[in-house]
Parts: C-alpha cells; structure tokens; sequence
C-alpha cells in the first residue's frame, strides 16, 4: 500500500456550526464519525434547520458532548456562549438563550430518524433572487463565479441534509496540512486556522508532499486506521470561512483566496466504505 500521510487531528461537532472538540479516536461508523453534528440548530421563522451560513453567531460558540455519543444515542452537548456562559442542549432554557444570542427564535433539536422529511426540509430561500440567495449563503463577489451545485447530493436540494443527518452534504470531510500552509502563503495577513474549516480528519502528507495534495485523491479509496473512506469531490466553500469565532476575526480574504487559488474549494468530502476506528497518529495510504 502507497502511504500517503498521517492523522494529526481528528475532530467531531456536537452541534452543527458551533465550534467542535478535538478527540483522540473516532468511531467512523456508516454515517460518518459517531457523535458528529448530532445536534442543530432550527429557525422557526424560516421554518427549516439551519447552520452558520444563516445564524453566524453560531460560530461564536463551541460544543463539547458531556457523555459518550453511540450509534443508537446522542448525549447532551454543553454549549459556551461567546460571554463564558454555558448551558446544556436539553436544558429548558437553552432555546430562549440561544435565541437571544442569534436574534432570532431559533430551537434546538437532536437527531431525528431519515423518515422524518418535514423535520429535514428546506424552507422558501430568504430572498426570492435566487442567485442573490446563492451568493449570500456562498459569500461569493459580483465577479466571483458561483459554485457547481450539481456535485451534491440531490436530496439536499430539498432537504437541509442528507436524509437523518445534519451534514451539510457528505459525511466526512477531509483536509491536509499541505492544502492549509499552501494557501496561508498565498494569503499575506491571512492565518488559515483549521477551525476555520471544520474538517473531520487532517492529515499530514508523507514526504515533502504540497500544494493542494487531497484533491488528487478524489475518486480513490483510503484505508485511514481501522476504517475505509472514499474520497468524492473537492470541499466547496462558503462564506462560513470568513466569520470570526473565538479569537479569529472576520477574514473575507480567507475566501477570496480559495476562490481564486483552489477552484473554490478547500479540502475534499468524502463517504464511509468500511466503518472502524481512526486514532490520530494512524496511517493513511490507499487502500
């Protein structure tokens, strides 16, 4: 087997948009990693789950699960506020504060089974210019090309998600060092902090590997510890990339330069071929 690299990090995000938790192992299980996205955030007004492309306060928080996620149960998630404040998921009170935060009515759900439909689907767009929409929720310029949509799954087209899951698209996403240091460079000011990004798993190359090193492995099979992934399409971004959490200030340049340097896409998504664990530290090469 060809080893392409190692994990240096493996990350899941209890609730959908808010900042996640690094771990040391992963259960990568057919819907990706156990635990990832388990809960999200709904928009009553709009009628429709929705993430940070939407309710950009969201990122200003982070999650942490209090208990172990299994395949059959998703814990409590504690959420810290951008204040210090924490409350949990489940609390009676987490709908109202969240809501204040966000400005906007907004609840809090779990996971709910792929037959719930009304649960999982889109409501009408904010603005009835569709390509007005597109650029919003993108973050793309007037000169600026949109995104090939035809790459994601058709379901999402009608639903926010992949039927009984909050993945924007695909289950897992993957991201190189070599990707992040080479657009840092391209970017002067400009620091390509992984939180930026929310990758499932990142991976150092072998060798002295550069440049946009993942997209290259599209449309190929890894083996990554225990587990099989397939790699699917390159990671299109939106304008999540730009908006400020934790210390990391809003950035517009972080997405100009994906834009214009990688093809509008940073990482690549990719689909569970055999479920197993993935530690960081373990081998990546193809299968």
């Amino acid at each position: 087997m060809s080893l392409l690299g190692r994990v240096t990090q493996a990350w899941r995000y209890p609730v959908k948009s808010m900042g996640g938790e690094r771990v040391a192992r992963v259960d990568i299980a057919p819907r990706g990693i156990v635990g990832d996205r388990g809960w999200a955030i709904r928009d009553e007004a709009a009628g429709e789950i929705r993430g940070a492309k939407k309710l950009p306060g969201l990122m200003r928080c982070t999650a942490a699960y209090v208990g172990e996620p299994t395949a059959e149960t998703v814990p409590a998630a504690e959420m810290c506020f951008p204040d210090g404040s924490r409350v949990l998921t489940t609390d009676a009170s987490a709908a109202s504060k969240l809501s204040e935060l966000l400005r906007r009515t907004v609840t809090i759900w779990p996971l709910l089974p792929e037959s719930a439909h009304d649960h999982y689907r889109r409501g009408l767009p904010d603005d009835p210019d569709m390509l007005a929409e597109l650029r919003q929720i993108f973050g793309r310029t007037e000169d600026e090309p949109l995104p090939d949509l035809s790459v994601f799954p058709a379901e999402i087209m009608e639903f926010t998600s992949p039927l009984g899951t909050y993945f924007d698209a695909f289950p897992l996403h993957v991201l190189t060092t070599a990707t992040l240091a080479t657009l840092e460079q391209r970017t002067p000011g400009s620091h390509f902090d992984v939180r930026r990004f929310r990758p499932n798993l990142v991976i150092e190359p072998a060798g002295d590997a550069q440049g946009l090193v993942e997209i290259d492995w599209c449309d190929k099979v890894l083996s990554i510890g225990a587990a099989k992934i397939k790699i699917e399409t390159p990671c299109v971004r939106c304008v999540m990339t730009t908006l400020p959490q934790g210390e990391l200030t809003k950035d517009p340049a972080v997405l100009r330069t994906i834009v214009r340097e990688a093809a509008q896409s940073l990482g690549v998504y990719a689909t569970v071929v055999e479920p197993g664990v993935v530690c960081e530290g373990d081998p990546v090469s193809l299968a």
